[in-house]
């Protein structure tokens, strides 16, 4: 099968103050590309969501050369890779107007069920994707290595990040760490993200945000009784 493709031109709320793609809006594609490509697998949301299942992201690894910049069009590509027990890979790339990658990533995806939160085994459900296969394509992510911490933040969640699977959206906690980041790297782009995504945080509930810097890489730790998420960018 092919890559799914997406081309798009960059506008005012897709970018920061400093003309660049948000993170957040970034992984925004990557969640929308990648529903997008499920559906042409045939495995739309009859298949999941109208049967209860929910699709959520465990983990990314992004590599970038460049985040595109206001006004700029780019080409967004993605394709799922070899399903892994309970584990649906998913890769992505994106390009500038001359086909020169900018970035790159790879992601790990899984089911759940709504009502109970717990993992859904794919062929039980009877969820299948074909695997694609490209060259040059990122390891699948792993967790990122927190060394320390040495600041602290809260945040407490509204409704209005939460998502279809009733809990914070994935890519919102991009502009909670941004946020976070933005007194230690005054907002330069990272070249390098890991993020690893362990519990939900529902509504209502606060978050403690423990953040801190070790030589080019910023770590942080997102907790309410349990860990949320640990994310390492490195600049």
């Amino acid at each position: 099968m092919k890559l799914k493709s997406e081309t798009f031109r960059l506008c005012t709320a897709d970018c920061d103050l400093n003309r660049r793609l948000r993170l957040s809006e970034l992984f925004s594609r990557f969640q929308e590309i990648a529903i997008a490509d499920t559906e042409e697998h045939g495995m739309g949301r009859e298949k999941t969501l109208d049967r209860g299942l929910l699709w959520i992201v465990t983990g990314y690894r992004a590599e970038i050369e460049r985040l595109p910049e206001y006004d700029e069009t780019v080409t967004l590509e993605s394709w799922p890779g070899k399903t892994m027990h309970m584990f649906f890979p998913r890769f992505f790339r994106m390009k500038d107007s001359e086909g020169r990658i900018l970035l790159q990533a790879s992601s790990l995806w899984a089911l759940i069920d709504r009502e109970t939160r717990s993992m859904v085994f794919p062929e039980e459900a009877g969820i299948f994707m074909d695997e694609v296969q490209v060259d040059g394509a990122l390891p699948i992510p792993s967790p990122p290595r927190i060394p320390g911490t040495s600041e602290e933040a809260v945040y407490t969640v509204p409704y209005s990040v939460l998502d279809l699977n009733g809990h914070m959206n994935n890519t919102r906690y991009f502009d909670i760490i941004e946020d976070a980041v933005y007194p230690l790297k005054k907002a330069a782009p990272p070249k390098q993200i890991l993020i690893d995504f362990k519990n939900e945080a529902r509504l209502n509930e606060t978050i403690r945000i423990r953040y801190g810097e070790q030589e080019n890489t910023v770590y942080a730790v997102g907790e309410t009784e349990r860990i949320v998420f640990r994310i390492s960018l490195t600049y």
